[in-house]
């Protein structure tokens, strides 16, 4: 596996309390990294630790609270470790005893309707062995492994640490290329990286360095400039760019410049096809040119960041929505992975940044409910390249030829 191409695996340990989530967390850590107690409840919060597990490399465990809490801050902790599921690429279910009931049933309920692989891990298997009738239950009824785990049974960590590897999907330790299958040998990608207010100081934005090192390791060449230098670096180059990549704060200038006949899209629309449901971006993307006056319209920011006085996605977007249907439109705005307030159906679309902090499963988790609730769904790049215009020239580098581009387009 090509070091530049890891993503971290996000894995939830789930589990009534005191069935020593905590424990075998700081098994497979080989230190202490999570308080253990005899006292129930000890770990209230879902609390993430990056680590190097060996065997399994790079990922982040999620120490949650017991699905079993009590009382009405108890409700709060187990709604907060529900929700962790939506973020989640592998979980496992703690259990003792050979008990499996109403808590973990509805656990397991959750997984499946999400779609997150899950096993089932007996722990202090030193106090009561894992019976026959576990396991069989377990293999038939939950169609999912069990194993016994013991923390005075260091041994059993490798057993654990092979579970662990075997449920985890490819795409949880590598995602597909942003835009290799683009390019062949020695091809030039040029990109254009405008240095605004929101430009982090002293560095690029992820997105700008995934897109560098994805070109790197498919054996491509990268030149990079600004807006403003695009004509005068263009006509000196040579040969040509096989792919022209732009943020899309400056499609504009980037549609004017770059001849027609060379591929162009953007950042964001990258990360799209790589992270989120393309298809479904694609059919949602139109239907901006639907909107009406009262509409209310949620964008989904998928990072924590300084908000400046110009934001892309509280208000550049917004304004170029608003000018380009003339409509009235209301916007709310969800950072991070915070829980989305209003009833998702009060939404006539929402608007998805690229996704470059967060991986796959938690982006696609995150537009399940408008998905599911046949909500129009896009992405910050698509939506800006739709109301300015150039909507079918951006998707273009990804679409086939054939029935499948007169579908797109």
């Amino acid at each position: 596996m090509k070091k530049g191409k890891e993503i971290r695996p996000h894995i939830g340990i789930f589990g009534k309390r005191n069935s020593g989530k905590s424990s075998l967390i700081n098994a497979l850590a080989g230190q202490e990294v999570a308080i253990v107690s005899d006292v129930a409840g000890t770990t209230t919060d879902p609390v993430s630790k990056n680590m190097e597990i060996g065997g399994l490399g790079a990922v982040v465990l999620i120490d949650t609270a017991g699905i079993d809490d009590e009382g009405m801050l108890g409700e709060k902790r187990i709604a907060r470790s529900r929700e962790v599921i939506k973020t989640i690429d592998l979980a496992l279910l703690l259990i003792t005893e050979n008990t499996i009931g109403d808590f973990e049933n509805g656990l397991i309920d959750e997984f499946n309707k999400l779609d997150v692989p899950f096993f089932v891990v007996h722990n202090k298997s030193d106090l009561n062995p894992l019976t026959d009738e576990t396991i069989h239950k377990v293999e038939k009824e939950l169609f999912t492994r069990v194993i016994a785990f013991s923390t005075l049974n260091l041994p059993g960590v490798d057993e654990l640490i092979h579970e662990m590897r075997s449920f985890l999907p490819e795409t949880a330790w590598k995602p597909g290329t942003l835009v290799g299958d683009l390019i062949s040998y020695g091809d030039t990608v040029l990109l254009i990286t405008p240095i605004d207010i929101e430009a982090p100081e002293g560095r690029l934005i992820l997105p700008q360095v995934q897109v560098i090192r994805d070109v790197l390791d498919h054996d491509g060449v990268v030149a990079i400039c600004k807006e403003r230098e695009v004509d005068s670096f263009f006509k000196r180059m040579e040969p040509k760019p096989k792919l022209v990549i732009t943020d899309s704060q400056v499609f504009l200038k980037a549609d004017a410049s770059i001849p027609k006949e060379i591929p162009l899209t953007s950042f964001s629309i990258v990360l799209a096809r790589q992270k989120g449901d393309f298809q479904q971006y694609i059919k949602g993307t139109p239907k901006i040119g639907e909107l009406k006056d009262g509409d209310r319209v949620l964008i989904l920011e998928s990072c924590s960041h300084h908000v400046s006085c110009d934001d892309i996605g509280r208000v550049k977007i917004p304004r170029w929505l608003s000018n380009f249907t003339g409509k009235k439109l209301e916007y709310d705005t969800v950072a991070g992975l915070n829980a989305i307030q209003r009833d998702i159906h009060d939404y006539a679309l929402v608007v998805q940044c690229g996704g470059c902090m967060i991986t796959r499963r938690q982006l696609v988790n995150r537009l399940k409910p408008a998905i599911d609730a046949g909500i129009p769904v896009t992405n910050y790049g698509m939506a800006i390249a739709y109301v300015h215009g150039i909507y079918n020239r951006a998707i273009q580098p990804f679409v086939k030829t054939g029935i499948d581009k007169a579908d797109y387009l």
